[in-house]
């Protein structure tokens, strides 16, 4: 036995052990992360507020809604009483919002681990951790844990009244997101109120009035003097489009935008989102919270994160998940960007009551709609993706044409009548859902609404039917032979409808009128492979008044009749 080995071996053994271990020390209590910031802190600060400052861990605790933030640690100028460093990003405040944050804490708004010393590990970059930080870009995303922001108008409704509020040169005395309000060479300075949370605070209905007031009784060359010059005349259309933007100003800008964009594209047409929306889709209510881990990276490059994910399922949503019926929308990287932010949003925190904003209480306990029920608003927010954004109707690659609603042809011949059951009672057995039943769907109002905006849009006014709504009498046997020879290869063998409608459908045979009928099959659809079939061609087969009538009278024996 070698004892002097031994000997050897024990005391370097145990020198190894002592030096990690004052390593480990020194590492925790004078070279950890959070120190030697606070430190570098310190160092910036006056002298007097240096020699009162300790250095320490600090932390945000609200027991009621379960924080315990130590983000705080890091982030010195965000912790209560602490004044900031402006222009450092880590010891900068933090950027203006209704609340104070330590009212509520960090992880809640922003996502990672709350009792985390590191910044790996409070971020949430860390394997099998479920909620990773919400991207700093993307931080009004946070928003949405509490918020349920209400009457969201649809894009081209939104950017419209921001265009306006520039080229109004309204920023000349408000400032609006960090914009505006600043003295301009060779102007006297007139200050108005910061806009940027005017949606949440509320504005003054009557400042259109009280403006021209003030510009009518200023004075040139006196302090008022702006007022003449800067104030114009502005028609009832654009200032209800500036008053659509200015509700939209929550402190939440990106995220605003964001769902404004949702609401142009017809995402609810397939997706629920707090209940309200189509069921083709998965539910999106809560689909800001899903957990990286578990989701498939096979197709998506990049860092695997979530809002990583969505932008690449927003690209090409069946090669990220196999088997999905999304099609491809040809969104630009704008648009990525804006539903990744939204999708990131969709999440909720459960506070107590007591906590909750007065936009969640209006919409999950007195049913406010998240939509601006506009018919323009409406039809985006339901109906685009698959009718297009003016009506003029979808096809995506693989599958049939969604129809044209906003066809002339078709809208010279629908009633108003036609068309509101079509989107109350939806096409059973098809992708149209039936909207005006059962939960999920719209009020009888907002289908007016709609059907007044695709009426507007096709600029074609309704049709007036001066004959009884059944009302021909021809041989059926003689229109199967006719549907066979003339009809069948669009619109199936029996109706089942291919690239042309469902004929067989039951909503549609309840709820169109003989004339209806009658008039598609005589004058066809422009754009469409529909085609005027009392109008002649080498391709397809003219067709008499009667024979038509005949056609008519076989499509009906589809009708199922209590």
């Amino acid at each position: 036995m070698n004892v002097g080995r031994n000997k050897h071996l024990l005391l370097w053994t145990s020198v190894l052990t002592l030096v990690l271990l004052v390593g480990a020390a020194l590492r925790e209590n004078v070279a950890s992360e959070w120190r030697v910031l606070q430190r570098g802190y310190r160092a910036r600060l006056a002298p007097e507020a240096a020699r009162e400052f300790k250095v320490q861990l600090r932390q945000v605790y609200v027991p009621a809604v379960g924080a315990v933030d130590r983000c705080v640690s890091c982030h010195l100028g965000m912790a209560p009483g602490e004044s900031g460093i402006d222009g450092d990003p880590i010891y900068a405040r933090h950027p203006r919002i209704p609340h104070d944050p330590a009212d509520f804490g960090c992880v809640i708004c922003h996502g990672g681990q709350g009792r985390a010393t590191r910044s790996a590990d409070a971020h949430g970059a860390v394997h099998h951790w479920p909620e990773p930080m919400i991207p700093g870009a993307r931080s009004d995303a946070g928003c949405g844990a509490c918020h349920t922001h209400l009457a969201v108008p649809n894009h081209g409704e939104f950017t419209r009244g921001a265009a306006l509020f520039e080229r109004l040169d309204c920023l000349a005395c408000h400032a609006v997101d960090g914009r505006g309000g600043t003295l301009r060479p060779g102007q006297m300075q007139v200050t108005g109120p910061d806009l940027s949370l005017a949606g949440a605070s509320g504005f003054d209905p009557e400042w259109y009035a009280r403006h021209i007031a003030h510009r009518d009784s200023a004075v040139a060359g006196a302090a008022t003097g702006p007022w003449r010059t800067s104030m114009s005349e502005i028609g009832e259309s654009d200032r209800a489009a500036l008053a659509v933007f200015l509700r939209s100003r929550v402190g939440a800008p990106g995220l605003m935008a964001a769902k404004t964009i949702f609401h142009s594209l017809g995402c609810r047409g397939c997706h629920k989102v707090n209940g309200v929306g189509g069921d083709d889709g998965p539910d999106l209510t809560r689909v800001g919270e899903r957990d990286p881990g578990q989701l498939d990276f096979t197709h998506v490059p990049g860092e695997r994160t979530l809002a990583n994910w969505f932008a690449e399922h927003f690209r090409a949503p069946a090669t990220v998940v196999p088997g999905s019926v999304m099609p491809a929308l040809g969104l630009t990287e704008e648009e990525i960007s804006a539903l990744t932010t939204y999708m990131l949003s969709l999440r909720r925190a459960d506070l107590p009551g007591t906590y909750w904003p007065v936009d969640r209480i209006q919409a999950e306990r007195l049913d406010a709609r998240e939509f601006s029920t506009d018919g323009a608003t409406l039809y985006g927010a339901f109906c685009a993706a698959c009718h297009g954004q003016r009506g003029e109707g979808m096809r995506y690659p693989g599958g049939h044409p969604f129809p044209a609603v906003g066809n002339p042809d078709f809208l010279a011949l629908a009633t108003d009548s036609f068309v509101t059951a079509t989107v109350r009672h939806g096409r059973p057995g098809r992708r149209m859902p039936a909207w005006g039943e059962g939960a999920g769907g719209l009020r009888p109002e907002e289908i007016a609404a709609v059907v007044a905006h695709v009426r507007a849009v096709g600029g074609v006014p309704a049709a007036v039917e001066t004959r009884s709504v059944r009302w021909v009498a021809a041989a059926a046997d003689e229109g199967g032979r006719l549907y066979a020879a003339n009809c069948a290869r669009c619109h199936g063998a029996n109706g089942e409808g291919g690239e042309g409608p469902m004929l067989a459908n039951p909503v549609l045979l309840a709820s169109a009128t003989d004339t209806y009928l009658v008039e598609t099959i005589r004058r066809g659809r422009r754009g469409t492979a529909m085609p005027p079939f009392t109008t002649s061609s080498t391709i397809w087969r003219l067709l008499s008044d009667s024979e038509i009538e005949s056609i008519v009278a076989f499509i009906r024996t589809w009708e199922v009749r209590p």
